[in-house]
């Protein structure tokens, strides 16, 4: 099982990165799939999942209306469209993978998610 992320890097205040997370080794469109990111000397917090289908997702507040997460089953990707990124944005950011089924929806918590990437590291700053 890999998930591979890519897009980082860094940016100004007020601009945008895209995310993306490749998966393979195992079923991608029986997953739901996640965001995750961590500041220095924060815990990891949850930013955004999307359905097995990409219907539905949901997002944390501090995210919402700035950040858009999307998924291509066929490409076996998951991406993190990041609008008005701000410096608290700075963080690494984790894609994650959680078995349709395995918990309720959304799933936000570290423990729900049953995959994770390496993470890639984004900075906002002037």
């Amino acid at each position: 099982v890999q998930l591979v992320e890519s897009g980082g890097g860094l940016v100004q205040p007020g601009g945008s990165l895209r995310l993306s997370c490749a998966a393979s080794g195992f079923t991608f469109s029986s997953y739901v799939m996640g965001w995750f990111r961590q500041a220095p000397g924060n815990e990891r917090e949850f930013i955004a999942v999307v359905s097995w289908g990409g219907a539905a997702t949901y997002y944390a507040d501090s995210v919402k209306g700035r950040f858009t997460i999307s998924r291509d089953n066929a490409k076996k990707t998951v991406y993190l469209q990041m609008n008005s990124l701000k410096p608290e944005d700075t963080a690494v950011y984790y894609c994650a993978a959680d078995r349709v089924g395995g918990s309720s929806w959304p799933p936000t918590k570290e423990v729900d998610m049953d995959y994770w990437g390496q993470g890639t590291q984004v900075t906002v700053s002037s």
